[in-house]
């Protein structure tokens, strides 16, 4: 099990790509189009073009891991598709790995603790 935690870097790719790449071929995807070397421990996400399906490439240390999601009600919210790679929070992929709209979480801004006394 992957848990983010906040300091886990999430990139995805903002086109769909041919799933049926496995660790390998997606580890060449983050290199060429992520410019990221794929055991630098930042997730990689990645959409099927009909958007029910995703893959999750990540390097924990220890081995690669590929995850595969698909949604059997739905479709992921996902962006216009477009080129590139867009970044996310632990909490956005948390919710987008739920089927959840990611694009309502919000980082809730940092405060300054006060002062005792």
């Amino acid at each position: 099990m992957i848990a983010p935690h906040g300091q886990l870097r999430v990139c995805v790719a903002m086109r769909p790509i041919d799933l049926r790449k496995g660790m390998d071929g997606l580890a060449l995807v983050v290199q060429e189009l992520f410019e990221l070397d794929p055991f630098s421990g930042a997730a990689s996400v990645f959409r099927s073009k009909r958007g029910d399906r995703i893959k999750v490439l990540i390097w924990d240390r220890t081995g690669m891991v590929l995850v595969h999601k698909r949604l059997e009600g739905g479709k992921f919210v996902w962006l216009q598709v477009r080129d590139g790679v867009m970044r996310m929070s632990s909490a956005q992929i948390s919710a987008l790995f739920e089927g959840l709209d990611w694009r309502q979480v919000r980082p809730e801004a940092a405060r300054r603790p006060q002062a005792a006394g």
